[in-house]
């Protein structure tokens, strides 16, 4: 049988494609623009997005799991359940959907609260599903390197209370593993969530001591001013964006984003090897 992947071409989903690829599995992917769409021979390529159901319904033709990733925007939440629709009318009641951690917390943040809701959805309407709750993307901080690099500054206003950061690679590992788990079992498993988190709890301070370490130069931290950083985030994305990735920090700043217990013990498990660092993730971004 086959497995749909969604957001294929991003940060995460192409982890994913990757992983299953390694682990022999029958892939179809949706993207948007197949000019980018540059997927190993075997791999399945339909042309469409979450809002065009015409789209939706042929990419979900003869799926078994389904992987749904949908990025941030106005529409996040409409693009979601109107996959998990078209879904359950195809018949695929087993699905592995990458929502955030502390959704369900972070009631304020516009694409927390979107994600909440797609979690009620599953639940309420009977889905097969592994939830997974990924803590901040280390890869991230790819976007502000030149502010660490050129200037200095660690620019995150992440704040003291602890960010357990994770490498979108074992983002995507654990969710192929998640998509083959269910995609081989005789019947559709029960709902589970996982958080999906970093081996280390980092504030803001330490952040930008592991990159002065690598660099052997001082970068500091650029405090923690959220009106600053959605200011000079409107200089690349939407201002509506813009303000939600504030609100977001803000909530950093009073609740941080860390693990629960168990929750390293059981992804160190479900690997097979421990998790990468930020430190890892620094050092390979400062040598290429």
């Amino acid at each position: 049988m086959t497995i749909l992947v969604t957001g294929a071409n991003g940060t995460v989903g192409r982890h994913v494609v990757d992983q299953l690829i390694k682990r022999g599995a029958d892939i179809r992917v949706l993207v948007r623009d197949t000019n980018k769409a540059a997927f190993p021979a075997g791999v399945s390529v339909v042309q469409g997005d979450m809002l065009d159901i015409d789209s939706l319904r042929q990419a979900l033709d003869g799926v078994s799991t389904l992987f749904l990733l949908n990025a941030v925007s106005p529409d996040e939440l409409t693009q979601a359940l109107l996959t998990l629709n078209a879904a359950r009318a195809a018949g695929v009641d087993r699905v592995v959907y990458l929502s955030v951690i502390h959704s369900d917390g972070y009631v304020n943040v516009p694409h927390f609260a979107g994600k909440f809701a797609v979690e009620r959805m599953l639940e309420q309407m009977g889905f097969g599903a592994t939830i997974l709750r990924p803590a901040y993307f280390m890869n991230n901080d790819l976007l502000i390197k030149d502010a660490l690099l050129s200037y200095g500054v660690y620019p995150m206003p992440i704040g003291d209370q602890g960010i357990a950061m994770i490498d979108a690679r074992d983002i995507g590992e654990v969710a192929a593993l998640e998509l083959l788990r269910r995609e081989n079992a005789p019947e559709a498993l029960p709902l589970t969530r996982i958080s999906l988190v970093g081996p280390e709890t980092l504030s803001g301070e330490q952040v930008a001591g592991i990159w002065s370490d690598i660099l052997g130069r001082t970068v500091a931290y650029g405090g923690d001013d959220t009106e600053g950083y959605e200011q000079n985030l409107r200089g690349f994305m939407p201002n509506w964006m813009a303000f939600d990735m504030r609100l977001m920090n803000e909530r950093f700043l009073t609740d941080g984003m860390r693990p629960e217990p168990g929750d390293l013990e059981r992804l160190t498990e479900m690997l097979g090897r421990p998790l990468r660092t930020y430190r890892e993730f620094v050092t390979e971004t400062v040598s290429a």
